[in-house]
């Protein structure tokens, strides 16, 4: 297995494939998610978890470590000071980083706190000084993840306003979440579900400024709708989906982004993971770092039920080790044949 420890590579000097991403989430497209999700697939474009500059320029962990396996990868970052942005950037790209993305979508209180994600709507000016400073020290793509709207401030014009003003800055590609978000009274959760989803609203963005990379995210569940919205736009971002139910990755290479190669089973993807499961298992890691990411592998087979409560039961005692993911395909395998 190649290191785990993230250097500068040449990957970023290639395009990087925008037609299907997975979305950043907290707590959840972590490096061994996102190890999983590369082995199903290529092209995926994978985001980090959202990091704040605070944790990368003051924190005690190392916040941008990754396996190398996992490009094209782009960070997430939180923040809205131009010049700890710049800092943060630069080191991402001299860690190998494909892409910096800024956060201008996320609607926590502890993010509106700290200045930055979907409240930064209202500060185009703001997010257009961050994305100039941050395109000035690197070059690599300096992108931006945002909303439909804010609030009471949900007008197209609105919208095309940040855009424009962020565009003038220098940047080429957005990812829009077509919802707006409320910025009080509903949380993260609820902002991802109970604001209408307004596809039409990003497809009339991409209608009006052709020359921009569009992505959509938001309530994507299955390939073939994927196929409808890169009709009218040049990528999309999945999220939840892509976790809960991630053999969904397994052929967007092939459907989506024309290769043809072989689509892996569900069984080879987890003998692929069973070697990285070892070796983070022998550097002393918990086999529950890995294994809750793999929960839904089978989600919809014979005995998914099986599976995932006997990881659930067992990968997190202490000790556990790479038999209890065998012993939980083999239990599978013995509803099956009853």
């Amino acid at each position: 297995m190649k290191s785990q420890v993230s250097q500068k590579v040449d990957s970023n000097i290639m395009p990087i494939n925008r037609t299907f991403s997975i979305a950043p989430m907290l707590d959840w497209t972590d490096k061994h998610y996102r190890y999983f999700a590369r082995l199903m697939s290529s092209q995926t474009l994978l985001y980090t978890e959202m990091v704040t500059t605070g944790a990368i320029l003051h924190g005690r962990g190392d916040y941008l470590g990754y396996n190398q396996e996992e490009h094209p990868l782009a960070l997430q970052l939180g923040g809205s000071n131009p010049t700890d942005l710049a800092a943060c950037a630069k080191l991402a790209a001299e860690r190998g980083y494909d892409e910096v993305n800024l956060n201008v979508g996320c609607p926590s209180d502890r993010v509106q706190n700290g200045r930055f994600g979907a409240c930064l709507m209202a500060e185009p000016e703001l997010v257009a000084e961050c994305v100039s400073a941050m395109k000035q020290v690197v070059d690599i793509p300096v992108t931006v993840k945002t909303r439909i709207g804010i609030d009471e401030q949900d007008s197209y014009e609105f919208l095309t306003q940040l855009i424009d003003t962020v565009h003038a800055a220098g940047c080429e590609e957005f990812t829009i979440h077509a919802r707006k978000a409320w910025l009080q009274g509903l949380s993260p959760k609820e902002n991802r579900e109970i604001p209408p989803l307004d596809y039409e609203r990003v497809y009339q963005l991409k209608r009006d400024y052709p020359r921009l990379n569009i992505s959509i995210n938001g309530g994507v569940k299955t390939l073939d709708e994927c196929k409808t919205h890169l009709q009218q736009l040049d990528g999309v971002m999945v999220g939840r989906e892509a976790y809960q139910n991630p053999y969904i990755i397994a052929e967007v290479d092939q459907q989506l982004c024309g290769i043809d190669a072989p689509i892996l089973s569900r069984d080879e993807v987890l003998e692929k993971l069973l070697p990285y499961i070892e070796a983070h298992l022998k550097q002393g890691g918990r086999l529950n770092h890995i294994s809750r990411h793999i929960i839904g592998l089978y989600q919809g087979e014979v005995g998914s039920r099986i599976w995932r409560r006997y990881i659930s039961e067992n990968a997190h005692k202490q000790g556990a080790g790479i038999e209890v993911i065998t012993q939980a395909r083999a239990a599978m395998d013995d509803i099956v044949s009853l």
